[in-house]
């Protein structure tokens, strides 16, 4: 794993063995509207809805990319590596105390593929937030991700739900931990 801030955005750029993450910019909006668009990535979130609705993505690129954003997105770019420069993205909200809440989701075309725990080994190694302690959620119907979280390093904390945007309901959520 490398770290840079060539990139232009405020974030740092990360690289792994396949990966390279790195800040949204305006020419992700097509690959990123294809696959939100998709209904499984979207009822995988707490926000995407579905159906997507024009517009979304675009607004969703400004917010993230805007200086008083709420939290830290990066794309999983793959094409170094001949990949869609696009595979999904991964984020980091901060929260209070030195702490930080990481979400992720990687499009259907590249699932069981190892990317998402690629994505989630890169940004706890490099630790962008200087973080002590982070936190995240998955639904219970997405063993996938929990195996992912598990396998680096988080621990169990407890059952809640969450509301999901695209599934117009509270759904029940694994909440994880990780010390740094």
């Amino acid at each position: 794993m490398t770290l840079n801030t060539t990139f232009g955005a405020d974030l740092p750029v990360l690289t792994s063995a396949r990966l390279v993450l790195r800040p949204l910019q305006p020419s992700d909006e097509g690959l990123l509207e294809l696959y939100t668009s998709d209904a499984r990535v979207a009822k995988g979130t707490r926000s995407i809805p579905h159906p997507l609705p024009p517009g979304a993505t675009e607004q969703f690129i400004a917010r993230a990319t805007a200086p008083n954003h709420e939290e830290d997105v990066w794309v999983l770019d793959g094409a170094g590596h001949d990949r869609a420069a696009v595979l999904g993205l991964i984020s980091l909200k901060p929260l209070d105390r030195q702490q930080s809440q990481i979400g992720y989701w990687v499009a259907p075309a590249f699932w069981n593929a190892g990317y998402a725990s690629e994505a989630v080994a890169c940004i706890i190694k490099a630790n962008p937030h200087n973080a002590r302690t982070l936190f995240a959620e998955v639904f219970q119907d997405n063993a996938a991700s929990a195996h992912v979280l598990t396998n680096a390093g988080f621990d169990y904390l407890g059952d809640a739900e969450a509301y999901s945007v695209a599934r117009r309901a509270n759904v029940p959520t694994w909440t994880y931990i990780r010390r740094m």
